[in-house]
């Protein structure tokens, strides 16, 4: 049932330097909070440049910042204009401040950065608490290990900004997967602000319309390093153990991700076109559809993907990341304790038959169902519960759906 959050506004911030994980998280947040409310406005802040590649439901929105991306050293840079980071910087700051003071928000939700892309959220927040709007940071499972993350949140100054300037601070994910801010000593007016949701649920949409970039008709591995620019070696490990071993039963599609540098995609394409059992794309908007028809999935881990296993009950191989940020291993390691999915760590040798036995055990393996946790898929209808109990606003049950 769809309750009423008549003339409610929400806005929500995505610094979205670099990959699809952060937009995709914020406008499943949205989608899923005009499907439990009518009369709810959502606007998405966000500087990813594919952001108007998706499809967003009535109700939803989006304004686009200028984009920046991370350099392997760290630094950032501009990504699409000729101009310097502090400019670039400048106008990001402008543009989320002025869209915020325009729009209004009842609430404002922060995804995954506390004080934004240096800072620049922290004027925002300064200018809607004093307004009385719900200034709300919402964190994944895993941010990193403990203590980089204590290191980085203390040279970004994020305590007194948790404290003075947040109500509420959701983690989307499980107590029984840790909490990304365990081991950072953080007093307890902030640890108290702390709700665990559970997962996100994704779904696979109502598209009668999609027609399937490949052209198996079989079951079928999908291989997805998210967004694809640090998935090179995974793709690669991959694609090898199709080479070397030809009877691994099941085809493959790759999706290598609109990130991954276009000289790796063409050599990626080049050897698959020589692979019967192998077909690869750069990128499906609708990539639930392309999960939902797969026997398994072999993945890096993030958190999106991660979501879409458990909600598709998907057998899963981890491949994970461990640099910059040790996000992906932590995840994956305490998904394997729980018997959620398996995994192969790359630091421990990446030798092609190695990844072939994984592939020939992925099909028989348990899938997640098998070891579910209660509220382990809770993660929308927490937040759309979190919400309401925010907003001051008349709640009036309809049967039907927004």
């Amino acid at each position: 049932m769809a309750g009423r959050l008549d003339n409610a506004r929400i806005l929500i911030y995505s610094h979205d330097s670099f990959g699809l994980g952060h937009l995709r998280r914020c406008r499943s947040i949205a989608h899923s909070l005009v499907g439990h409310y009518k009369g709810v406005s959502i606007l998405i802040l966000s500087g990813s440049p594919i952001i108007g590649s998706f499809d967003f439901k009535a109700r939803v929105d989006f304004v686009r910042i200028p984009g920046v991306i991370k350099l392997k050293e760290g630094d950032y840079t501009s990504l699409g204009l000729q101009i310097d980071l502090e400019q670039t910087l400048s106008m990001r700051e402008s543009i989320i401040y002025h869209t915020a003071a325009s729009f209004k928000p009842d609430v404002f939700l922060v995804d995954k950065e506390p004080t934004g892309l240096k800072g620049e959220v922290v004027s925002t927040l300064k200018m809607l608490h004093a307004l009385g709007t719900i200034n709300i940071l919402g964190l994944r499972d895993v941010m990193d290990d403990p203590a980089a993350l204590k290191i980085e949140w203390q040279r970004k100054q994020v305590q007194p900004v948790l404290e003075n300037l947040y109500h509420d601070i959701w983690v989307y994910g499980l107590k029984e997967m840790g909490s990304p801010v365990d081991s950072l000593d953080l007093p307890v007016a902030i640890t108290n602000k702390i709700n665990h949701t559970g997962y996100l649920h994704r779904e696979v949409p109502n598209e009668h319309r999609w027609v399937s970039p490949v052209t198996l008709d079989q079951p079928y591995i999908l291989v997805t390093p998210g967004g694809g620019g640090d998935g090179i070696e995974m793709v690669n490990w991959v694609i090898s153990a199709y080479e070397t071993d030809k009877s691994i039963i099941y085809p493959a599609v790759i999706v290598t991700g609109p990130f991954m540098h276009q000289a790796n995609q063409q050599e990626f394409i080049e050897r698959c076109e020589k692979l019967k059992n192998v077909q690869i794309i750069t990128f499906e908007p609708h990539f639930e559809f392309l999960m939902d028809q797969a026997i398994g999935i072999v993945a890096m881990g993030g958190y999106n993907t991660f979501c879409e296993i458990l909600s598709l009950n998907k057998r899963a191989l981890i491949v994970p990341r461990s640099v910059p940020r040790r996000e992906q291993i932590i995840r994956a390691s305490r998904a394997v304790k729980l018997g959620l999915v398996n995994m192969l760590d790359p630091e421990k040798g990446m030798d092609p038959s190695i990844m072939a036995r994984a592939l020939h055990h992925l099909p028989n393996q348990a899938p997640p169902s098998e070891h579910a946790i209660h509220g382990m898929l809770d993660g929308h209808k927490l937040v759309a519960k979190l919400i309401l109990n925010h907003l001051d606003h008349p709640v009036n049950l309809d049967s039907q759906t927004a």
